[in-house]
Order: C-alpha cells, then sequence, then structure tokens
C-alpha cells in the first residue's frame, strides 16, 4: 500500500518538473517561462518531498531510527520551496518589467505607467 502511495507522488513529481522542463524550453518570453519553471517545478517539487516523507515515516515506523531525519529534513525543504519559489519567481517578474521586457501577446499590461 505505502509503496504504491510513493510511486503515485514520485510520479506526478517527475512528470509535473519535465514539464515545467519542457516550458522552459517551449514558450516565448521570460513570462511565460518563468511561470512554466516556477509552477509546474512547485508543484512538482511537492509531490517529490512527500513521496519521500512517506518513505522516511514508513522506514521509521518499521523501526530504522535514522530514516526520522529523513522525513524531517524534506518536509524543512518542502517549506522552502514553497516559500522561496514564488518570492524569487515574483522578484525576477518585477525586475524584467521593470527593464522594459514586454511580453509577447499581453492585452492588457495593469503594470505599466501612465504617462
Amino acid at each position: 500500500m505505502i509503496w504504491e502511495i510513493i510511486y503515485i507522488c514520485l510520479g506526478i513529481g517527475v512528470a509535473f518538473n519535465l514539464l515545467g522542463s519542457l516550458g522552459l524550453l517551449r514558450f516565448p518570453d521570460v513570462y511565460t517561462r518563468l511561470h512554466a519553471g516556477t509552477k509546474c517545478t512547485t508543484f512538482g517539487s511537492i509531490f517529490i518531498c512527500l513521496a519521500s516523507i512517506a518513505y522516511g515515516l514508513w522506514k521509521w515506523y518499521d523501526g530504522d531510527e535514522q530514516m526520522i531525519s529523513l522525513a524531517i529534513h524534506s518536509f524543512f525543504a518542502l517549506l522552502a520551496i514553497l516559500l522561496t519559489n514564488p518570492t524569487g519567481a515574483h522578484a525576477i517578474a518585477r525586475a524584467a518589467h521593470r527593464s522594459g521586457i514586454k511580453p509577447v501577446k499581453a492585452v492588457v499590461d495593469d503594470l505599466e505607467e501612465r504617462k
């Protein structure tokens, strides 16, 4: 039972990380690439960390007391990813916008300064 959960979480995580990598290669501008790079990899990393936490807790429950550190470290890595990935993406998008890089197919730019 636990192996199926771990394999499903790993499969979902790897699939989303691959989709994020494909988006980095295929999308036309910095904003859409940033979207693919942060949304997909954040979601993929969540599932990979969940699989690692489940594996560590399962092995700890079976008697391997050192495996609890794997679960704890994976949990803190998950928290770090959830806090830093959106913040970094926002900073990169803001810097790109302030430097004058325009989106390829923008209909409305609400952040553009009015003159």
